[in-house]
């Protein structure tokens, strides 16, 4: 029996490369402040990446009335396996009365480093690339238990065709559970109802336990997440991560409580992988097909700024305005004249007045030198 040529030994090349080499990760958290972002992350990945928010800035920030983008670095060891992770923060997003276009740098930022990527391909040196495509985007919906709020669909619509797009619901320990599922199949229908596209680990037909794995990520989804760093002690002795209450503990882990665990498989454990590879055969790709579509060989991208329908509308929108502003100027030139008149027409009437009394005043004092005289002769 021949032991063949040796292709069926790939893989295992493959897998010394890529623990040589390590790998790169870059997570997007983009939700409202306070939902638990920076906690969520430092429960993922067991350590503190960043520090927790100051409240008191973040009211003072509000002021600004801007969506920032924060970057967030580590470098990653388990079992001598190496990771650099990155992690994309958004604080201000959501956080106004008036929310209008506070998707615009979170987005512009998406489309930015696949643009930085493509930039660097067309280079003739491509040794140091820099990358932060980035691979998944946790979107945080807050717990109402009603359904997503209009800038939550907004704003997922635009993500979902840019990058791998993973709703949550924070601080699920706030719903009781019937609250919780019922919440989970209304946001599922507005998900699908406005065509909103979320990532779908696949389905490995060749792998049953793979593949049920799968499912189980998908039935899940919208996940509830209930993050925590600190240790608790649970009534049966047991010391956890999770949140204490009056009632008990709240754990982390335990997938009776939430869907961290499952999160945690979909990001790390089964499907980082997929996630980096849908990130380079999918949304960068779309990206450079389109540009490459629009633009010649080494154009810089056009922005919304630049962009010539955007052009057209600022110029409409000008004539418009300066129209109105033409029409609101002869209304008042119209009033002014009006008003001229009227006063001219009151002078007159009150001149006319002045001479009536005038002319009275006359009269009278004819009549009492007249009544004088008569008086006299008598």
């Amino acid at each position: 029996m021949t032991e063949g040529i040796g292709i069926a030994n790939l893989p295992n090349q493959k897998h010394k490369i890529v623990a040589k080499r390590g790998a790169h990760f870059t997570i997007m958290v983009v939700g409202e402040s306070g939902l638990g972002k920076t906690t969520l992350i430092n429960t993922l990945f067991s350590t503190e990446l960043s520090a927790p928010k100051n409240y008191n800035r973040r009211h003072l920030k509000q002021l600004d009335k801007l969506t920032e983008v924060e970057i967030i670095k580590a470098e990653l060891e388990e079992k001598q396996f190496k990771v650099k992770l990155s992690v994309i923060d958004t604080p201000g997003f959501g956080d106004y009365v008036n929310n209008r276009d506070s998707w615009s740098p979170i987005v512009d930022f998406i489309d930015d480093q696949h643009e930085a990527y493509m930039r660097q391909e067309q280079q003739p040196l491509r040794t140091d690339k820099t990358d932060l495509r980035v691979h998944a985007c946790l979107y945080f919906i807050r717990p109402t238990g009603h359904t997503l709020k209009p800038l939550d669909i907004e704003i997922m619509k635009r993500l979902g065709t840019r990058v791998n797009l993973i709703p949550v619901i924070a601080k699920a320990d706030t719903l009781t559970q019937n609250d919780l599922y019922a919440f989970k199949q209304r946001i599922r229908e507005v998900i699908a109802a406005q065509g909103i596209r979320i990532y779908q680990p696949p389905i490995d037909t060749d792998d049953e336990a793979a593949a049920e794995n799968a499912r189980v990520l998908l039935d899940a989804m919208p996940f509830s997440i209930i993050g925590s760093t600190e240790d608790v002690n649970t009534a049966d002795g047991r010391v956890v991560k999770g949140r204490e209450y009056l009632w008990g503990v709240a754990e982390v882990e335990n997938e009776n409580h939430c869907d961290f665990r499952k999160l945690r498989s979909c990001l790390i454990r089964t499907h980082m992988l997929d996630l980096i590879s849908t990130t380079e055969d999918i949304h960068y790709e779309n990206y450079r097909q389109q540009q490459m579509e629009t633009r010649k060989f080494g154009e810089p991208r056009v922005k919304k700024s630049d962009n010539p329908k955007f052009k057209e509308e600022e110029e409409s929108l000008r004539k418009r305005f300066t129209e109105q502003v033409k029409s609101e100027e002869s209304r008042f030139r119209q009033w002014e004249q009006h008003l001229i008149a009227e006063r001219d027409r009151l002078n007159k009437d009150l001149e006319m007045a002045h001479s009536a009394i005038k002319s009275l005043e006359a009269e009278l004092d004819n009549l009492q030198v007249g009544y004088g005289r008569g008086s006299g002769r008598r």
